[in-house]
């Protein structure tokens, strides 16, 4: 009974090791995969993130934005200067577009190298429609009249007749049909133009 006994244990304690043993080699190759994944899983990770065009285009979006801000193929202009003009009678010069007309140049086009042109125009009295009351067109950006002294009667396209004195003020479109009807003896006139030199066309009708 006793040798009987000492066998039965001897059987269940080597029983008992190999069952150990196998739960042994099972964690470790539990480990040993989950390892591997890990691995794997992190590896892929920085790839597919930097792969990602939402964050890729970033730095070319920004880019982009500063681009339009500042165009290359815009050119860049003279640097202006300061012009400062004072009254003087002997500035009123028959140099102007119309020979009825004295012009005081303000220095605004030689300061800005050509951007704009402002004078002061002084209208020849009397009057003389036939001279005077010619229908044109000015190929300008920009166009502003303020009346001085005195009073205007002009025609403007889509306006028709208007009556300008002295406080008023108006513009004309770029190329819009236009005449002078009538002033005073003593009119004067603030013109301010865009660009400084400009292409007149007289009309016929």
């Amino acid at each position: 009974m006793a040798s009987k006994s000492r066998t039965t244990t001897s059987a269940s304690r080597a029983a008992a090791k190999a069952a150990a043993l196998k739960t042994s080699k099972s964690s470790k190759a539990v480990a040993k995969t989950s390892a591997k994944t890990s691995g794997k899983t992190i590896a892929k990770t920085p790839s597919k993130t930097s792969a990602k065009p939402g964050r890729a285009a970033a730095p070319s979006a920004r880019k982009a934005l500063v681009s339009k801000g500042r165009p290359s193929s815009a050119p860049r202009r003279p640097k202006q200067k300061v012009a400062i003009s004072h009254l003087n009678e002997a500035d009123f010069k028959p140099d102007g577009l119309r020979a009825y007309a004295h012009y005081r140049d303000l220095g605004i086009a030689a300061a800005t190298h050509g951007l704009a042109r402002a004078h002061v125009i002084r209208m020849l009295p009397p009057c003389n429609p036939q001279e005077v009351s010619k229908l044109h067109t000015h190929a300008v950006d920009f166009q502003m009249v303020y009346v001085l002294k005195g009073w205007v009667k002009s025609y403007l396209e889509g306006v028709g007749e208007t009556l300008m004195k002295e406080g008023s003020c108006w513009t004309q479109p770029p190329k819009i049909r236009h005449m002078i009807l009538d002033y005073s003896d003593d009119v004067e006139l603030l013109e301010v133009i865009l660009p400084a030199d400009f292409k007149t066309v007289e009309l016929t009708t």
